[in-house]
């Protein structure tokens, strides 16, 4: 049990480092607020935030299953 909460830790770990650690590159100027070309809420990242609910969801599934097998040996 104990090696499997490691290594969960240790992937969640893993893939919220990697969502940070991406490289940006230079912001495009654009146009301004005043020629309304830039799109709405800006370039806001929500791929992390993605990964990061998926990661989790599986982690919770996970548990969810480990715990119903378990019971079903019993």
């Amino acid at each position: 049990m104990k090696k499997l909460k490691y290594f969960l830790a240790l992937i969640i770990c893993f893939l919220t480092v990697s969502g940070f650690s991406q490289m940006l590159g230079p912001e495009d100027p654009g146009s301004g607020p005043e020629a309304g070309d830039d799109p709405i809420g800006g370039s806001a990242p929500i791929g992390s935030g993605i990964v990061i609910l998926l990661s989790l969801g599986a982690a919770y599934g996970g548990k969810k299953l480990f715990y119903l097998n378990k019971l079903k040996s019993r």
